[in-house]
């Protein structure tokens, strides 16, 4: 149960990034509003997982579906560069997501 409330926690960090993004500053109520519920759901389900799973595990496996997820949503919906060095970084931290998954 604790790596299905990791895989949760951040598949809701994707959301808050994407949402904090699209509030523009915290200008946009709607955007603001899905980031701080995703948000609060995203650190509680972390929270959860941490109690089975060691802190270094969790928090880099939490991090890493969080920023390869908005890397590639930024890339598919918000017209962000697609870089060589950019996809070489996201498969370093895929790498390294696996690597900590095998320790």
């Amino acid at each position: 149960m604790p790596w299905i409330f990791l895989l949760i926690a951040g598949l809701l960090e994707i959301v808050w990034a994407v949402a904090m993004k699209q509030s523009a500053g915290f200008t946009r109520l709607w955007p603001t509003a899905v980031m701080g519920v995703s948000m609060v759901g995203s650190f509680g389900l972390l929270a959860l997982a941490m109690r089975d799973l060691p802190l270094g595990t969790a928090y880099t496996i939490w991090t890493g579906i969080g920023a390869v997820g908005a890397f590639t949503l930024g890339i598919l919906f918000l017209g962000e560069a697609l870089t060589p060095m950019r996809v070489f970084a996201a498969v370093l931290i895929v790498t390294g997501l696996i690597v900590m998954k095998l320790a």
